[in-house]
């Protein structure tokens, strides 16, 4: 699909389909014979995200007109601005659009195009590497996409949909395929001179004492991985550290999980999947940026050699553990991997994972869950939220919080009881990171959808990728 822009003669102007954005009771620039109808019937009132379809327009060369609405002009928000930009994504993707063309439109802003961009992206997934005999569309004309210089904006936002999809994809496919080395090899496709990328099996976890995170596995076939991906591409200074849950699947272990909605546990390597879609795009767009990404990967199984309940394991930092509940296994991958990161003395870590089913509780599914040490780093991944629409709200953590992991025989439990649980995996998670600062984001909410739309979403690919362009300035 090439997407441009309009030249001012918008009656002479032959696309596949031509955008006018309008704000609420805002006439559009150019004469359209059914306009004032449309109107008066109610089919186009300018509400942000609202939209209508005029095929062969009379007076116009443009095969289809799109009219989207943005809402009223004083109350302009990159909400209203999201919801135009999906709006219009979704026709060109629906109508297998070629080419389409932007009316020019003042309130259309860089950010504006970046969310064009990225629901174009979006809306052009289809997931398709399990099927059978079952037919699908054709989906080769909606994967390319072009824009020209002065749209760049939504050549990045297209990008970062393209690092969501990835995110997408893995989040998608079945654990008999999507095994911890399967997901650990991912991070070996990426591709960019200076990036490189190293892959830990067992024994060299083992050798550096990640005895929490091998835990894990203990009760897998499948051996337990950690891929750790070293972009060296800004300036000399500290990089930044990113850190995913990888559980390929998770029963539980022996504190297994009910029956019903299993299958979903496939999804429970959303937070390294989301490192490899945020280092897709960071790639992709040649981010001038250093970053050490860690993605621990393991299978969460009950079996006679499975990790026990009441079992005490010592984590790479020599800190114990008393695992009360096995599945509670997110924490005990990623306190490894915080501790394994900090070698590269980075400036600042986010760590992202389907941690806690009381986040979902805390928060249902529109915010992730934000927690950590340091306020401006939240403040920034708050902000970088709001602008791509992929929210985050945080929480607290505090020293009445981090009681609750005591343990009778260890440093720590790795559950603090009932209440406040999406908190207390967090305090468990600072005991690891010393005084960097930090940030964890808690995606079991966000990660994925259930029912008749089920799929992984690729959430906060575009939240880290906002707050990345924003530190590269």
């Amino acid at each position: 699909m090439l997407f441009d822009l309009c030249p001012a003669a918008l009656s002479d102007h032959a696309t596949d389909l031509l955008v006018v954005a309008l704000h609420t009771d805002e006439a559009p620039a150019i004469d359209i014979p059914a306009y004032a109808q449309c109107v008066q019937n109610g089919d186009f009132t300018g509400k942000a995200g609202t939209q209508l379809m005029i095929p062969a327009p009379a007076g116009l060369s443009a095969k289809r007109l799109l009219l989207v609405g943005l809402g009223e002009a004083d109350k302009l928000s990159a909400k209203a601005l999201d919801k135009a930009a999906k709006a219009i994504a979704g026709e060109a993707v629906k109508k297998g659009i070629l080419r389409a063309t932007l009316a020019p439109q003042a309130t259309l802003d860089e950010g504006f195009m970046r969310q064009l961009g990225l629901h174009l992206g979006l809306g052009a997934y289809q997931y398709r590497e399990t099927f059978g005999t079952k037919e699908l569309p054709d989906a080769s004309v909606l994967a390319k996409f072009d824009v020209p210089a002065h749209l760049n904006e939504a050549k990045t936002g297209h990008e970062i949909a393209q690092g969501a999809n990835l995110t997408r994809e893995l989040g998608n496919l079945p654990a008999n395929t999507c095994t911890p080395t399967y997901l650990a090899a991912q991070a070996k496709q990426l591709d960019h001179a200076n990036l490189n990328v190293e892959v830990l099996g067992e024994d060299e976890m083992r050798q550096l004492g990640m005895h929490s995170l091998l835990s894990v596995g203990h009760g897998s076939d499948e051996p337990s991985q950690l891929a750790v991906m070293r972009f060296n591409n800004g300036a000399d200074e500290a990089p930044i550290a990113l850190v995913g849950k990888g559980i390929t699947f998770d029963t539980g272990g022996i504190s297994i999980k009910p029956g019903a909605g299993m299958d979903e546990m496939k999804y429970d390597m959303c937070g390294a999947a989301t490192v490899l879609g945020v280092m897709k795009a960071a790639v992709a767009l040649d981010l001038p940026l250093n970053i050490v990404a860690v993605i621990a990967c393991a299978e969460n199984m009950p079996s006679g050699r499975a990790t026990k309940p009441g079992d005490v394991v010592t984590s790479m930092s020599g800190q114990t553990i008393e695992i009360l509940n096995t599945d509670a296994e997110g924490r005990l991958v990623l306190c490894d991997a915080l501790t394994y990161v900090q070698q590269d003395k980075p400036s600042c870590i986010v760590d992202m994972a389907t941690l806690t089913g009381a986040c979902i509780i805390a928060l249902g599914h529109h915010n992730t869950g934000l927690l950590g040490n340091d306020d401006e780093l939240a403040d920034q991944l708050l902000a970088a939220g709001q602008d791509a629409m992929d929210t985050a709200w945080r929480l607290p953590i505090s020293e009445e919080y981090d009681k609750q992991l005591d343990s009778n025989f260890a440093d720590m439990g790795n559950i603090g009881g009932r209440d406040a649980g999406t908190i207390t995996a967090a305090c468990f998670l600072s005991r690891f990171v010393n005084d960097t600062p930090w940030a964890h984001l808690d995606i079991a909410g966000t990660a994925w959808v259930s029912g008749k739309a089920k799929g992984a979403t690729g959430r906060p690919v575009p939240l880290l990728m906002n707050w990345l362009l924003k530190r590269a300035g």
